[in-house]
């Protein structure tokens, strides 16, 4: 992997100096430098200007925009602009247009309006990055490569005979012959048995349900064509350049069917964007979630925040503004969580365009303003922590997260359409953020050895090795849990015989014997006390200890949680969903037999995450509340300066980054002198915007 640190850690935006007239470009730079920016995503969408038509380049703009950010201090990250093909492609090749599951064309107007398996767009896409990277190679303000831009964000699927064609390559390849297609997929029912490859399609609209291991199938197929692409144009830049390769995921934005996981080890540098719904009454809870399974995509190691946003996003039903304060905690709690790099879409507010009211670092009202005064205060906050670059999250807990099973369990004709995936994963990580826990956010076959809990929420799907490699963990140890409508299937979408939940059958001392699902609006109690919805299930005891039964609803007596002693740890297993105060008592008595403990104790509403390098540590404190926050900590406070002595102040809505002592001279140190013996603790006050 090719280093992509700094001597600081990144600050910027997309920059789209193509949009504006070239005065101000100058200013640009300008107000870069007063905000402290050093890093810029260039060309992301330039396709159509780079190539005005095919085989005919034109660079000059290009090269002015460069050589001026590079005179300026501003280093780039160059974009390959493959991420929406220009209009004369279309025309040219109308068969490159993606077409969706009832053959609607969806046609050029937008952007990523290309089929991924098209080899026309793979041939032209990969002639515009030799161009690029031949001529910018050396240039000395590229310091990274952007491959594309949020692949598959719009074109994931696509099922149009190009796409079908390769379809039927990636089955051949991945079963062999007919014979085991056929018995993967279960043709045997509803008479779906194939004779010739010819005869096997995409899971196009059919009468009715179709059939779920070739909709699985499908999904695996279109996530590795969009992972293809992005080796292609990796394995160009690798071959024709020095500098470290990017491009940005999508976790925790919604985007389901690409399996980053598989995708990590294809990037130099993990890079994510991250945006909040506004409808969430706590965006800061799915942040750290989003931030979490970011840095367990990328093996507990530092990572890249490549887009977020100043204030309101564009393409929401209701697009609310950040509130004073809101961006530099929420900047804040990426790098708390990993971050070694923040950066926003965009630089400065488009005039026209879709995305014309998605805010920027420069809005339409200029520098003057809330906005771009947060921006500056939050290149002085990023600077002052250059010296957390590189350091590793404290994580006492992993929660297992595999696309593939996100894919089955939502699948139709289920059970119940109110189990779905995120909705546990959602729960007990918001149990653990008020816990003031940090979780790494894994996939299954991760490893677990150094974890005190493993929470398997809602795994439906799972392979033996990964089922194998939490009954060891438990074995040596460890504690988990595992949820409802879990280890349900194989990875053929096949059901595992004998009784639910399967896989994890033996592991938790558990037998269910058949579904209960709960009515829309129904919910039943335990016997201790709480209340639960949406999911029962006729469980028998086969060594697991009783800890919860129903006390109401359709399995009265029947028990609802349990707990099975294996080696020398314990599996717990919780067969209904529990409301918000029960999952905390859940999570907190987990805690407590796990060993596992928050990264210091803290008011309700304030986070708190540490990370730490081989000789230090620094403790991030983040109140979101309207209250102050005091907190036992001592050691160097590096965002306001000053010292901690065993107490430090947080005010509402403010943040503040300890750098911890553990009794050593050298810890005392503070980034600019030593502390003042007689000042107080230090308090913070907000900035007025």
């Amino acid at each position: 992997m090719r280093n992509w640190h700094g001597e600081r850690i990144w600050y910027g935006a997309d920059y789209n100096p193509e949009q504006w007239p070239e005065e101000t470009w100058a200013e640009d730079v300008e107000l870069m430098r007063r905000a402290g920016v050093n890093l810029v995503s260039v060309g992301i969408f330039s396709w159509a200007l780079l190539e005005p038509a095919p085989g005919r380049f034109e660079f000059d703009w290009l090269d002015r925009s460069l050589d001026l950010l590079h005179d300026g201090g501003i280093s780039v990250d160059l974009a390959t602009a493959t991420a929406s093909p220009p209009p004369w492609l279309a025309h040219r090749h109308p068969e490159t247009l993606p077409r969706r599951a009832d053959g609607t064309v969806l046609w050029p107007g937008g952007r990523q309006a290309y089929c991924p398996s098209s080899p026309v767009f793979r041939e032209r896409s990969l002639a515009l990055v030799e161009a690029v990277a031949g001529r910018y190679a050396d240039h000395p303000a590229v310091v990274m490569w952007h491959v594309s831009n949020e692949l598959g964000c719009h074109n994931v699927h696509c099922y149009c005979d190009v796409s079908a064609d390769a379809f039927r390559r990636w089955l051949r390849e991945r079963y062999g012959d007919l014979d085991a297609l056929n018995a993967a997929w279960g043709t045997a029912f509803w008479s779906q048995r194939y004779h010739d490859w010819a005869e096997v399609n995409p899971p196009r609209t059919a009468p009715t349900f179709a059939n779920p291991t070739q909709q699985l199938d499908f999904l695996r197929f279109s996530s590795d064509e969009q992972r293809a692409q992005l080796r292609a144009e990796r394995d160009l830049l690798t071959r024709l350049t020095t500098q470290p390769v990017t491009t940005n995921f999508m976790i925790g934005t919604g985007i389901k069917y690409l399996d980053y996981h598989s995708w990590a080890a294809d990037v130099d540098v993990v890079a994510n964007d991250h945006y909040l719904t506004a409808a969430d009454p706590q965006p800061q809870v799915n942040l750290a979630l989003a931030a979490d399974h970011t840095r367990g995509v990328a093996g507990g190691g530092p990572w890249l925040l490549m887009e977020h946003s100043t204030s309101a996003v564009n393409w929401q039903p209701r697009n609310v503004a950040k509130t004073p304060g809101q961006l530099r905690r929420n900047s804040l709690a990426h790098v708390a969580r990993g971050a070694d790099g923040v950066l926003f879409f965009q630089w400065r507010a488009s005039r026209a365009g879709a995305e014309k009211f998605h805010s920027a670092l420069v809005p339409h009202a200029g520098p003057e303003t809330k906005v771009f005064r947060e921006v500056c205060r939050l290149g002085a906050d990023l600077a002052a922590l250059a010296e957390v670059r590189g350091s590793r999250v404290d994580a006492d807990v992993a929660i297992l997260f595999d696309y593939e099973a996100w894919w089955g369990a939502e699948l139709d004709s289920h059970p119940s359409v109110d189990v779905t995936y995120a909705d546990r994963l959602t729960a007990l990580h918001g149990a653990l953020w008020r816990a003031g826990v940090t979780a790494d956010v894994v996939h299954p076959s991760a490893d677990l050895s150094h974890y005190r809990l493993v929470l398997a929420p809602t795994l439906y799907l799972v392979r033996d090795a990964d089922a194998d490699a939490l009954r060891r963990y438990v074995e040596a140890g460890g504690t988990a849990l595992v949820t409802y409508f879990s280890g349900i299937v194989d990875e053929h979408d096949h059901i595992r015989l004998g009784g639910y939940p399967g896989a994890f059958r033996d592991l938790l001392g558990v037998r269910t014997e058949e579904f209960f699902p709960l009515r829309a609006g129904e919910s039943v109690r335990l016997d201790d006390g709480t209340t639960a919805d949406v999911w029962t299930e006729w469980l028998h005891t086969e060594g697991a200890e009783i800890l919860a039964s129903y006390a109401d609803g359709p399995l009265p007596g029947v028990p609802a949680l349990t707990r099975h002693a294996v080696g020398a740890g314990a599996a717990w297993y919780l067969g209904t969903r529990l409301d918000q105060p029960a999952t905390d008592r859940l999570v907190a008595r987990l805690l407590a037999e796990a060993g596992a403990r928050p990264a210091a104790t803290a008011p309700e509403g304030v986070e708190v995450v540490r990370r730490r390098s081989a000789d230090r540590s620094w403790l991030f404190v983040i109140n979101h509340t309207g209250a102050e926050a005091r907190l036992a900590v001592t050691g160097a406070e590096l965002l306001a300066g000053g010292w901690c002595d065993g107490e430090l102040v947080v005010p509402a809505g403010e943040v503040a980054v300890v750098r911890e002592t553990s009794g050593g001279a050298g810890d005392r140190a503070l980034p600019s002198g030593p502390p003042d013996a007689g000042a107080p603790a230090v308090h913070r006050t907000t900035d007025a915007v």
